[in-house]
């Protein structure tokens, strides 16, 4: 039939003589897309941000770099999460200023890889969704989308735990756990109407979001007074003297908790929310190096906080013992029954944290830090609230209301966040952590494969694709973060003690390893490893994806 023709004849390779306008090709999409594709419909592919700002056309200056502000920033906020704001208060009480220059690399890493994301974004005016979506066979492209929806629904849950323990801190304890739960709900719906007022209002109130952490962090920082030659040494002298099995855990933490999966295919998205015309080689050119300086920026800024909190808690609380709390807590504090009476070594998380804060600098210490971990809570959950609106538009080509996807994502993400925080304590609450940041770190090769794959192929990104040094540098860092964060996954099973799980995650490994091995299979082609190719459609070659049924037909 015609549409089975027309379906078929999108993956048509043409040679250099494609159709150019102002030196890009006229297509944006790819060879390697799979027979079932579908057909492109009579109307553009919308998402939350049907507003465009428009770009100044001057030569580079700030007012322009203004205008290209925002999608890094709420991009960032992946950077200062609750679990971010976690891990680094851990390897600050663990091991002192000795992994700052772990979260340095990471931070590094993670900018290198949201570059490659931005940059799909705007060259081929799709987010990674969608990308998927055209490349990918129907079961792998199934599959994948379920383990995003799982990461996105682990990292909905620990900002829930963050925004419920800080109402709860804030409320001396008058706020249960279960009701800061309920509220973060409501909230976030309120929140998330935001952006009818206006796509830029909705970004400064991001930014008010960010404002409101660096002050809250930046206060603790002032008011702890962290030794700042040992805070230079432990950032940039990458050595961990004494460290043992303890630091190594935490350090591999602190990677896991940085590069977050769902962070790629939202910033591939937000940056579709500028007026860049994609047929205009120098345009996009322009629009690559804004974005650039512009995540740059933010990271930079989430660094810093992020900074704050290890050296907090490295200055205050390294090699700390439980006892020394309780004789503080004897004072007067109500949270006396948190911390054992041994002298073994100080464990916190965020509630604790606040607590010890309080204890030993004063109740304005524990307020303000609440006041930074509601504010970090608040605003990753609105992020990725609008991540899994993308993935799930992008995927599987649905396009429901923002209430309808809020609620799907909300009642599987609360659930058993409400039960834990009913039936149980706030210890059992911050444990569940633990386990999310494992079921984080085993989704991450689902970003990260796809997202080398799709910027390495000429068919997709035309004169925009990664070079040699890129697709190298590329791959080892994708690697190396994937082997670091299945140690912490292994890590954690081997201390579950329970052979019965260990059955359960060998029988899915065999399962996960095998997905993972099909995306790197693609990878690798896309790589230019040619000896690997049998039977894929992968091609590095220009291609033009036919945009409307008259051109078919003529």
């Amino acid at each position: 039939t015609k549409s089975e023709n027309l379906s078929a004849s999108l993956s048509v390779v043409l040679s250099e003589d494609s159709p150019q306008e102002n030196g890009v090709q006229t297509n944006q999409y790819s060879s390697i897309s799979p027979p079932a594709s579908p057909v492109v419909e009579d109307e553009p592919f919308s998402t939350y941000f049907e507003e465009k700002v428009p770009i100044p056309e001057s030569a580079f200056s700030f007012r322009k770099l203004w205008a290209f502000t925002g999608p890094g920033f709420l991009m960032s906020i992946a950077y200062l999460d609750p679990g971010n704001i976690e891990s680094d208060l851990q390897s600050g009480a663990k091991a002192g200023f000795k992994l700052l220059w772990v979260l340095l690399g990471a931070t590094i890493i993670g900018l290198l890889l949201q570059r490659l994301a931005a940059r799909l974004g705007v060259v081929t005016g799709m987010h990674l969704a969608e990308v998927c979506n055209r490349q990918y066979p129907t079961v792998p492209r199934i599959l994948l989308w379920l383990m995003v929806e799982l990461a996105i629904i682990g990292s909905d849950m620990q900002e829930v735990i963050g925004c419920a323990i800080a109402l709860n801190l804030l409320s001396v304890g008058r706020i249960p756990l279960w009701a800061g739960v309920l509220i973060t709900i409501t909230d976030t719906f309120v929140f998330l109407f935001l952006d009818k007022y206006g796509l830029r209002k909705l970004e400064a109130f991001f930014g008010f979001l960010i404002t409101v952490m660096a002050v809250s962090f930046g206060y603790e920082y002032v008011l702890v007074k962290p030794d700042q030659p040992q805070l230079l040494k432990g950032m940039f002298v990458p050595y961990c003297s004494g460290c043992g099995p303890v630091q190594l855990e935490q350090a591999v933490g602190i990677v896991g908790a940085v590069i977050m999966p769902h962070n790629i295919y939202l910033h591939s998205a937000l940056v579709k929310s500028r007026e860049v015309d994609r047929k205009n080689k120098k345009e996009v050119k322009e629009a690559n190096k804004y974005f650039f300086i512009e995540s740059t920026i933010a990271l930079f800024v989430s660094f810093l906080i992020n900074v704050f909190v290890v050296a907090v808690f490295a200055q205050a609380f390294y090699n700390k013992t439980n006892m020394q709390v309780v004789k503080c807590n004897a004072t007067g504090s109500p949270h006396t029954d948190l911390f054992p009476l041994n002298n073994d070594t100080l464990e916190v998380d965020i509630y604790k944290g606040g607590v010890v804060l309080g204890c030993f600098f004063g109740p304005a210490a524990l307020y303000i830090w609440a006041i930074g971990i509601l504010a970090a809570g608040q605003s990753s959950t609105m992020t990725g609230t609008y991540s899994g609106q993308f993935v799930m538009e992008g995927f599987l080509n649905l396009r429901w209301s923002r209430f309808a996807r809020v609620l799907l994502t909300r009642s599987i993400a609360i659930t058993p966040t409400l039960l834990v925080a009913i039936f149980q304590d706030v210890q059992h609450l911050t444990g569940m952590n633990d386990f999310l940041n494992v079921l984080q770190s085993m989704q991450l090769p689902f970003a990260l494969i796809p997202i080398l794959t799709f910027t390495s192929l000429k068919s997709i990104m035309n004169d925009f694709a990664n070079g040699l040094v890129w697709k190298i540098s590329g791959g080892v860092v994708i690697l190396v973060v994937c082997a670091i964060n299945m140690y912490f996954v292994v890590v954690y099973v081997t201390s579950l003690n329970s052979v019965a799980l260990y059955v359960i995650a060998a029988l899915l490994s065999v399962a996960y390893l095998g997905f993972v091995g099909y995306l790197v299979w693609h990878c690798l082609i896309a790589l230019g490893v040619s000896c690997v190719d049998c039977g894929s459609r992968v091609s590095n070659r220009p291609a033009v994806f036919i945009e409307e049924q008259s051109e078919y037909d003529s």
